[in-house]
């Protein structure tokens, strides 16, 4: 048989596939012959469809029997035969008889779990049945893939196109994004910054929530390096948003040398510092219990100068009562002094400070701006990393809490949502510890007082399962790890068999997402980070809705909403 003959009875080689899509026509894949709700359903492969042609990640669509239409994903592919004794002897040097067999006694069969259903007109609704044996499986059309991601152009993100075809955008609810703590994963090298810098600059573009990063690397701020060390633009460089933008530094010198620019440098004081801060630190700096119990008493006798006390050579009378009352062990105050001695060769940290400076982020987010604090040199600093990751955020999200509450009580206005981007989250996050840090409790409290998480990590298997669980979207770049791809779908429906769809990733630019911001799991090929994303944040207007523009021009021009018609 000929590649010619092949070709206009296959519906996956590309020539034909455009035409049966200009034609509107779906390409037939083959009839359900098996399956369950939970494991999903086999599809039996007509004997014209080449099994090359189908990819694990593609869409198919199952018209049942009445006038539901199944909308699933393929999760795995095999082949069967109908006789055994044929893959003892197979027909290797018979072409004719492999094409006699290809399709009939040999086939392939498709694993696909439906996902959504939709009845007649009515919306896409998560399945709760499964279609009948012998209803016909499509090939989705990118028509049908378009209208399950379809979303509000206020608050859809176009995060990038379908793998089977760069022209089906697949799009994101920025507002659900937003609702709920979610996470970007994938091995070192994957992308992972390329993905997050223009999905946060559409949050704020959109005014959806202020934002909060804990730039470890100086990835987001001014610049960040791409590929053969380009130099591309961070969320600064971008007009359309950098009037709400402010770039923190705790570096000057690394800002300067890397042409960043700084609203100011940040600084905290000795005074400002409460045990609670170094406790996050215990894992970092080895410190036990006995210890940790030590900072507290040294806070209740010394309230404001515990810190400059500790750190200071001399032994008051105060300090010996404790030893002498058992209240702290020599031993232990002398080991802790060695430990937190660490912390003096942080520029940062000041014996006293002319402002308070968690202050001045804090009235910045409440503002609805956004605020990105790059570490310099102190981004392979672990301790210092931890520490002014936790520093912050206690103070934030304990004025989010006061806010929100007075709120609640009628004595003054919600607090504006806010998202904290954190990398090398598992730090915060592993079990043992997620329990202790206020990471952990703003994971948990599902956006109880409008503060959420987004977690950039690589390694998921070391986040606790019970903050895994509580991640609304999940964004997963290509993983190696056992360990870590089994942590992504820790509390997801249908995980095994979304496995090997996230184990089929290629290295860079895809992602597999799932969670409340898309309507079912999606693989995507990622938008490449350069000049086309430049061009979308040029023009503040660009992606602003007709009401949006009018009411923009408006106050540009001083017109009153009498006279939108001349707008």
């Amino acid at each position: 048989m000929t590649a010619e003959l092949l070709s206009d009875l296959n519906p996956f080689v590309p020539g034909d596939l455009a035409r049966l899509r200009r034609d509107g026509l779906p390409a037939r894949l083959g009839v359900v012959i098996g399956g369950s709700l939970n494991d999903g359903v086999l599809v039996k492969l007509d004997g014209d469809v080449m099994v090359e042609g189908v990819n694990v990640g593609s869409y198919v669509t199952i018209k049942g029997q009445t006038d539901r239409k199944f909308f699933g994903l393929v999760t795995d592919i095999r082949l069967d035969t109908t006789d055994a004794a044929l893959a003892q002897s197979p027909p290797a040097d018979d072409d004719l008889r492999m094409e006699i067999y290809r399709g009939t006694v040999a086939y392939g069969v498709l694993h696909v779990k439906p996902m959504l259903v939709k009845e007649g007109q009515g919306e896409a609704k998560p399945v709760k049945s499964v279609p009948a044996h012998f209803t016909v499986a499509y090939r989705a059309t990118p028509e049908e893939v378009q209208e399950i991601f379809a979303a509000d152009e206020r608050t859809a993100y176009r995060i990038g196109a379908s793998v089977e075809d760069e022209n089906i955008e697949i799009k994101l609810n920025l507002e659900r994004f937003v609702e709920r703590s979610s996470a970007v994963f994938g091995r070192s090298g994957t992308g992972k910054t390329f993905l997050t810098l223009p999905l946060l600059a559409s949050v704020i573009r959109r005014d959806l929530a202020s934002v909060l990063i804990f730039d470890m690397h100086n990835d987001y701020g001014y610049t960040l390096k791409g590929d053969g060390g380009r130099k591309l633009k961070g969320l600064k460089q971008l007009n359309a948003i950098r009037q709400k933008v402010v770039i923190v530094t705790l570096d000057e010198a690394s800002s300067k040398a890397r042409g960043s620019r700084p609203e100011f440098a940040l600084q905290i004081g000795y005074d400002q510092i409460e045990p609670e801060d170094i406790e996050m630190l215990r894992g970092v700096l080895s410190l036990s219990d006995v210890q940790v119990n030590a900072l507290h008493a040294l806070k209740r006798r010394f309230p404001r100068a515990w810190v400059r006390q500790l750190l200071s050579d001399d032994v008051p009378p105060e300090v010996q009562a404790l030893f002498d009352s058992n209240k702290i062990v020599e031993g232990t105050y002398y080991a802790m002094q060695r430990k937190l001695g660490r912390l003096l060769k942080f520029d940062f940290l000041r014996a006293e400070t002319t402002e308070d400076f968690a202050e001045r982020v804090l009235n910045h987010l409440t503002r609805g701006e956004s605020v990105v604090v790059e570490f310099g040199r102190y981004g392979n600093d672990l301790p210092a990393y931890v520490f002014v990751a936790n520093f912050l955020t206690r103070r934030i999200h304990r004025r989010y809490v006061e806010m929100k509450e007075a709120a609640e009580g009628g004595g003054g206005e919600e607090p504006n949502k806010l998202v904290i981007a954190v990398e090398e989250a598992h730090k915060f996050l592993e079990p043992g510890v997620a329990d202790l840090t206020i990471f952990g409790t703003i994971a948990r409290e599902l956006r109880k007082y409008n503060v959420t998480l987004l977690i950039v990590d690589q390694r998921p298997s070391q986040i606790d399962a019970e903050v895994m669980s509580q991640i609304g979207t999940r964004i997963t770049c290509a993983l190696s790890d056992e360990r870590d791809i089994a942590a992504v779908f820790t509390g997801v429906s249908g995980a095994q068999q979304l496995r090997s769809v996230l184990a089929a990733l290629e290295s860079k630019q895809q992602a597999l997402i799932m969670g409340h911001a898309v309507p079912m799991p999606v693989v995507v090929r990622t938008t490449e980070y350069g000049e086309a994303i430049y061009r979308q944040f040029a023009d503040p207007l660009a992606e602003a809705s007709p009401e949006a523009r009018a009411e923009i021009n408006r106050k540009k021009l001083g017109r009153r909403p009498l006279d939108e018609g001349l707008v």
